[in-house]
């Protein structure tokens, strides 16, 4: 099994990146990190952890992953990934191919952009932005921590991400 991990190419979370790497790796599902940047340079986070990406996800489709999370941090809004047609792109692809889709703290406004949030409960941080988005695109804004629905796995924050990986795993039927 093979989990894509999208960062941005600088200022992702640290923390939301190693413990998806540890907590999948622990679990025997291959953590493949793929980033928009050009010629595959390294990918620095918000305070120094650098990954070089394995795939350039431009091109990317579902094929041969089983699962999407897209870290978060300030280089979501800095490269406005919401805004970037191959990602939003690939988001669908996942739903569409009932593959699970995790969005944590602010790149959750990557999912309601891509559309994919509809009729769906989506855990958000209070942010009038991401909030906006997801009345816009028809999604149901909950309080709780995290929330999965129909393949999309939504988080506040990365203070839980090892309930929202764990969450995948079960989902993936790895746990």
């Amino acid at each position: 099994m093979k989990t894509l991990i999208i960062i941005p190419p600088k200022d992702f979370r640290d923390e939301t990146v190693s413990m998806s790497i540890l907590i999948l790796g622990k679990w025997g599902v291959a953590p493949v990190i793929g980033s928009y940047t050009k010629d595959g340079r390294e990918c620095v986070g918000a305070h120094g952890a650098t990954y070089k990406p394995e795939v350039n996800a431009t091109k990317l489709t579902s094929e041969g992953y089983d699962s999407l999370i897209i870290a978060d941090g300030p280089g979501v809004e800095t490269y406005k990934l919401y805004d970037f047609m191959p990602l939003s792109n690939l988001v669908k692809d996942f739903i569409n191919n009932n593959k699970i889709v995790v969005a944590i703290g602010n790149s959750v406004k990557v999912v309601a952009r891509a559309n994919v949030v509809t009729d769906r409960k989506v855990s958000a941080p209070k942010d009038e932005e991401v909030s906006r988005l997801i009345r816009i695109y028809r999604g149901k804004e909950s309080a709780n921590e995290m929330e999965y629905d129909k393949h999309l796995l939504t988080a506040k924050s990365n203070h839980s991400i090892e309930l929202v990986l764990n969450t995948m795993l079960e989902n993936m039927g790895v746990k």
